[in-house]
């Protein structure tokens, strides 16, 4: 079996700890255990999660078919403790429950008992990264994509050539926290007029023309923050964090535990908010003992934002910019 530091070059960030993570309800559930892998991606966290947990069973979730693919194929030697279903992370009950009419062992197990972990690994996999022709990188010519599923509609040149500048300025400034959103959707759109925005080549000489060149000396690429911005709007990736957030923790056994890393602030203020609010009685302050059915559902595993180690970090760049938060379902 293919060890997952190995497979397809793709390194699995903080894979030893996130199992550390997920160890007490798994092992405490044992044959009943069911992890949630809401961002499968190569499969590098769930192949160990079966390799480090022989009782439990793996759920593994994306929205881009062509990773399923490989996925299903790392994993079959696993059989059926492993699942795999087609669809973004946030809309995982259906799927979930067809697999269970059809008697698929993790399924089933997952509706009776609620998943014992579950772990999201959020934003562009490394694998789609790799993929010249999806768009998503600004360091080589491409189409402009960015599409995670590919069945989907909308791409990033949607975007650029049919928004308006209120719009994409706001996709721009709120999605890629661009300070020059303005004066670059006044370019894209002085440009579009001309000829369609099509290639990432073209876009990337727009924002070199653009920023100024005092902004553009640091704070890394000055393509980065606009193509994260198109990214995330092209697959509605905070809508999806929003609404998974809830969904994952309502489905956690008690005892359970969901895990997420983020790489970028947006994504993280999302989770850190939203745990905040499940952590945190609703009983009115100031009262001197906790009102019957107000007490918090949840309790915070991780204090504050994990981060990698200084060796993680030299083994796997990737997880350099990474935050980890976790709760417990109690």
């Amino acid at each position: 079996m293919a060890h997952p530091e190995t497979h397809h070059g793709h390194i699995p960030v903080m894979r030893n700890r996130m199992g550390d993570l997920l160890a007490k309800p798994i092992e405490a559930m044992g044959e009943r255990a069911v992890i949630l892998d809401g961002t499968l991606g190569a499969g590098g966290h769930s192949e160990y999660f079966l390799e480090r947990f022989p009782q439990a069973h793996v759920i593994g979730l994306d929205r881009d078919s062509r990773s399923l693919v490989d996925a299903r194929a790392r994993l079959a030697p696993f059989g059926d403790r492993f699942l795999a279903l087609h669809c973004r992370f946030d809309q995982f009950e259906q799927p979930l429950a067809e697999a269970a009419a059809d008697e698929q062992p993790a399924a089933c197990l997952a509706l009776e008992h609620g998943f014992g972990g579950a772990l999201f690994d959020l934003g562009v996999s490394s694998m789609q990264l790799d993929e010249e022709e999806r768009g998503f990188a600004y360091r080589v010519d491409a189409p402009l994509d960015m599409r995670m599923d590919p069945a989907t509609s909308l791409t990033a040149a949607t975007v650029l050539n049919t928004y308006s500048h209120g719009e994409l300025a706001r996709v721009l400034k709120v999605y890629g926290e661009e300070r020059f959103a303005g004066k670059i959707a006044s370019a894209v759109i002085r440009e579009r007029e001309k000829e369609p925005f099509d290639s990432s080549a073209r876009l990337v000489e727009l924002l070199y023309a653009t920023i100024p060149a005092a902004a553009r000396r640091s704070g890394g690429h000055p393509a980065k923050r606009t193509f994260q911005a198109l990214r995330i709007e092209v697959n509605k990736e905070l809508e999806s964090i929003e609404q998974a957030l809830p969904a994952v923790c309502n489905r956690l056994a008690s005892g359970g535990r969901a895990v997420f890393m983020s790489y970028q602030s947006l994504e993280d203020k999302l989770v850190k908010r939203f745990f905040k609010e499940i952590t945190t009685s609703s009983s009115p302050p100031g009262l001197p003992m906790e009102l019957p059915g107000h007490e918090a559902k949840f309790s915070l595993i991780t204090r504050g934002a994990e981060q990698a180690s200084e060796q993680e970090i030299q083994d796997n760049p990737r997880a350099a910019s990474v935050r980890v938060r976790a709760v417990e379902a109690r």
